[in-house]
């Protein structure tokens, strides 16, 4: 599996009983604190194998850093972070190559593992399916108020807190319950990397706006105006492919285009599955998944958004 369906990851069968999958990522910090910046950079290349419904085995660091420009501890701290996060994942940091940078960049190259029969595309949705997304969305919108005005320690700490949490939890259930099709949800935004599910699967999907989890703050800061160029440009890219009801303000709409940061899997499951997965998720702490939609015959490869 390559680039043909815009997938999360590269997977190459090197045995009738092993896959490697393969991803890369990196970019600029999202928060102030170094250490939590690794953090969150490292379980969001992480995720791709996740949403592949792999295991994590091995991890390169991607650092573009200036000692002219920082402090070398800083590094040292963006360097512990992902370390801790791979360690949590299971997986071994093996080395790493770094650059000069005047901007700091952070991110993981990430091998994993995964049976060839078991491999989760975005691109095998079946019309009945339920949609469930794993995490809130609007960290683009709050990152970028943050770096505009700054933000209470609250709303920054628990921000920080899901985006680094590991979609590990999820990847393992939705293999022992089974499934049709998964993604993560990053810098498309949840409309665009839903798009890709719909197109790559030939289907049409319908999503409710009214039951997609959000961060508290997320509307606040899109009425003021914060909105980042990631999700304007989601916006625009997407614009022929999205059809929205006509109650659903624009605030809202404009939220649902919002590129992402270490976000949740998005997951199609059987219908007749679809609460059994649900419940497992709760159980193990995935704590704000919910049903955000359905996929179905109709409108192929378009996102029709309902309010609920």
């Amino acid at each position: 599996m390559g680039i043909n369906t815009a997938d999360d990851a590269g997977v190459y069968r090197i045995s009738a009983t092993t896959a490697l999958i393969q991803t890369v990522d990196f970019f600029t910090p999202i928060v102030d604190d170094p250490y939590m910046f690794g953090q969150i950079a490292a379980a969001n290349a992480l995720s791709d194998v996740y949403a592949m419904g792999g295991k994590p085995i091995t991890a390169l660091n991607i650092v573009a850093f200036s000692v002219d420009q920082f402090e070398t501890e800083i590094l040292a701290e963006i360097l512990q972070g992902g370390m801790d996060k791979v360690n949590e994942a299971g997986a071994v940091l093996a080395g790493g190559h770094t650059i000069t940078d005047e901007e700091i960049k952070y991110g993981l190259a990430v091998t994993g593992l995964v049976h060839p029969d078991k491999v989760i595309t975005n691109a095998c949705c079946k019309p009945g399916d339920a949609l469930i997304l794993t995490k809130p969305i609007g960290t683009g919108v709050i990152s970028t108020a943050i770096k505009a005005e700054g933000e209470g320690a609250p709303v920054t700490d628990y921000m920080s807190r899901i985006m680094a949490e590991l979609n590990d939890k999820a990847s393992v259930i939705m293999q022992k319950i089974g499934v049709n099709a998964c993604t993560d949800i990053t810098g498309f935004g949840l409309l665009g990397h839903t798009w890709e599910m719909a197109k790559a699967g030939e289907v049409g999907i319908e999503l409710f706006a009214g039951q997609v989890p959000r961060f508290g703050k997320a509307l606040h800061y899109v009425k003021q105006g914060y909105i980042p160029g990631g999700t304007q440009q989601n916006r625009f890219f997407l614009h022929e492919n999205v059809q929205f009801e006509d109650s659903i303000d624009d605030d809202l709409r404009t939220l649902l285009f919002d590129a992402q940061t270490s976000g949740g899997l998005l997951i199609s499951v059987p219908h007749d599955k679809a609460n059994q997965l649900l419940s497992a998720l709760h159980d193990a702490g995935v704590n704000h998944a919910a049903i955000v939609g359905r996929v179905v015959d109709q409108h192929k490869s378009q996102i029709h958004v309902l309010k609920d």
